[in-house]
């Protein structure tokens, strides 16, 4: 969008009588004008008095595409999953009180996952609060050390020097939003009567007062600047990559910005190395194969082989990210010692199993920059694990053919071979994430994998899924009953909805990933305390939001009605499936594949 304001536009042309009536209408329009100008363009509003300032100004900006959503957990998840597709700050905005502590669980998560959120909670003043006031909690450091950033602002007042710290703090709240490491923003907003602006025209005077072209006009977005050139130690680590007898890297969970170019550097990274990459479905690497020659994706059934464990035990490691969820993988990094780095551009440390590993601090392509020359050949070990996943991949696509039941891990494989190219895919927590890392096949759809892994909780699923679909027009939610039950109120969106989603439910339920626990073998407490079927009816739910509705009886069923998706609205497939029958099954396949790699 071209900069407003060029010059030839004066105060009425930005702001009009209405947001220059009174002194807290002109602070709301103040924010707004200034984070259009940093880059903001989405906006999702929550209903409420004591932020009509702010409702009042971003509702109305021109350049601000607003959402207005009645349940603020669900607000917050839809507000998440924007700015995770667009990768830029979207604002939040609630009234005072128990309001704003309901995009407690969506802070967590964007501050796990290094998303920019703009939280904006409007507050009562200071005299109004610690007298049972109504709708008056304690509301500064609410989110506790999860912001980024964390500020109230003073009282609104016109005077210049008041007007250029609101501005110069609404510049450091997006700069932090982002920079060095993109997670939420929280900014209290205390506004006494009168909330509303004033349309008396006696009353309309703030703006003959103040020159509020000089006070925004030299805004511009902020320049990120990055160091290119490679260090000394940067350098002397690429030797000792290059140099490491049987190396493995290891790729988790990752929503880069730019999906090609992070593919297309680790492919580059594991060709001039000649190591295999595991990469976790949640990657989006497994959309890229043809970048990547030495990808491995089954590394599940793999390492189910007691004999492949030591087998294929690397002595270097590579680890870029945070780790895939398999335990089995888990289990087998911490009984193996290799010398190990972990890559990751974030403060925190992605290294749950605690190895003895150095942290690198860069990008991957920095790392593939400094590597050097490619090696003309896979390294021995290479082509062993390669030699073992073509086998895997060639018995468990014949099993999955084989297959005539509905078994909730064909799912995964099926959507990995029929969703079309570069659809947008939202992962729900449990079990469809484990599906799609044990089944997702390797491929070149380019699917983008959209994910709450952060805190790793079924929290604001169906509101994230929703955010991410309007963000790109039509996206798919892969997930189980529990998780969507538990964010249903994400439904009351729909009348506002623009875009499409289509949710692929796995009905089992309950909650199929206690099956895998040893809790299981003891019922009672299993069913009622950890499985806790619900036995909701889902074609109710969707009648009751007017959505589409289809129970799906087989999978190449499902394949069809994937392949290509509407272009408007939300519906359910539903895929009723037995939990404890896909729990014995998948433990027979593994079974079965390991004694398959032995003939």
């Amino acid at each position: 969008m071209p900069k407003q304001n060029s010059g030839k536009k004066n105060e009425t042309e930005i702001f009009d009588q209405l947001s220059c009536s009174n002194k807290n209408s002109l602070w709301g329009a103040i924010c707004a004008e200034v984070f259009v100008r940093l880059g903001l363009r989405d906006a999702v509003i929550t209903p409420g008095s004591r932020s009509t300032p702010l409702t009042f100004a971003f509702s109305r900006h021109r350049f601000i595409q607003s959402t207005a959503v009645l349940d603020e957990r669900s607000a917050s998840f839809f507000a998440l999953g924007l700015a995770q597709e667009k990768h830029r700050p979207v604002v939040l905005i609630c009234t005072s009180g128990t309001a704003a502590a309901n995009f407690y669980p969506a802070v967590i998560e964007a501050s796990q996952s290094r998303i920019p959120l703009l939280i904006m909670t409007a507050d009562r003043p200071p005299e109004l609060r610690h007298c049972h006031s109504g709708q008056t909690i304690d509301q500064q450091k609410l989110y506790g050390r999860y912001p980024n950033l964390e500020t109230e602002l003073s009282m609104p007042s016109v005077e210049s020097v008041r007007l250029k710290y609101l501005r110069q703090t609404l510049i450091h709240a997006w700069e932090r939003c982002r920079y060095p490491v993109a997670g939420p923003v929280h900014l209290n907003f205390p506004f006494r009567d009168p909330l509303a602006p004033s349309d008396d025209q006696n009353e309309q005077t703030l703006m003959q007062e103040l020159d509020l072209l000089s006070l925004i006009d030299n805004i511009e977005p902020l320049i990120e600047v990055r160091e290119s050139r490679a260090s000394v130690e940067a350098i002397n680590l690429a030797e000792k990559l290059k140099s490491a007898d049987r190396g493995l890297i290891i790729v988790g969970p990752n929503q880069p910005q730019n999906a090609e170019s992070f593919a297309s550097s680790v492919g580059q990274i594991a060709t001039e190395l000649g190591w295999p990459t595991l990469t976790d479905g949640l990657s989006p690497l497994r959309g890229f194969s043809d970048l990547n020659p030495y990808l491995i994706s089954h590394y599940h059934f793999i390492l189910s082989h007691p004999d492949l464990l030591t087998r294929l035990c690397p002595k270097a490691v590579l680890s870029i990210g945070p780790l895939p969820a398999s335990k089995i993988l888990r289990a087998w990094l911490e009984q193996i010692s290799a010398k190990t780095w972990v890559l990751s551009e974030g403060l925190d440390n992605v290294d749950g199993l605690h190895r003895e590993a150095t942290p690198l601090r860069m990008s991957v392509e920095t790392l593939r920059a400094v590597i050097g020359e490619k090696r003309t050949a896979p390294t021995a070990y290479c082509q062993e694990w390669l030699k073992v996943e073509k086998r895997v991949t060639a018995i468990l696509n014949k099993e999955m053919r084989n297959c005539h039941f509905l078994f909730e891990g064909k799912t995964a494989w099926v959507l990995s071979k029929s969703l079309s190219k570069r659809t947008p895919l939202f992962i729900a927590n449990s079990m469809p994430i484990r599906d799609v890392e044990i089944f997702w096949s390797a491929n070149n759809r380019q699917i983008r994998p959209y994910f709450n892994r952060g805190a790793n909780g079924i929290d604001g699923t169906l509101s994230t899924a929703l955010g991410i679909a309007q963000a790109n027009k039509k996206a798919v939610l892969f997930t189980g009953d529990l998780a969507l039950l538990h964010d249903t109120n994400g439904f009351l969106i729909h009348s506002c909805f623009k875009g499409h989603l289509t949710i692929i439910l796995i009905n089992n339920n309950g909650g199929g990933i206690f099956e895998n626990l040893s809790i299981a073998k003891f019922n009672p407490p299993f069913e009622e305390y950890f499985a806790t079927p619900q036995n909701v009816s889902f074609k109710k739910i969707a009648a009751a939001y007017s959505l589409e509705y289809k129970s799906v009886k087989n999978l190449d069923e499902l394949r069809k009605m994937i392949s290509v998706l509407p272009s408007s609205g939300i519906r359910i497939l539903e895929i009723e499936t037995n939990r404890k029958k896909d729990t014995r099954f998948l433990k027979e396949l593994s079974l079965s594949i390991a004694n398959q790699l032995k003939s």
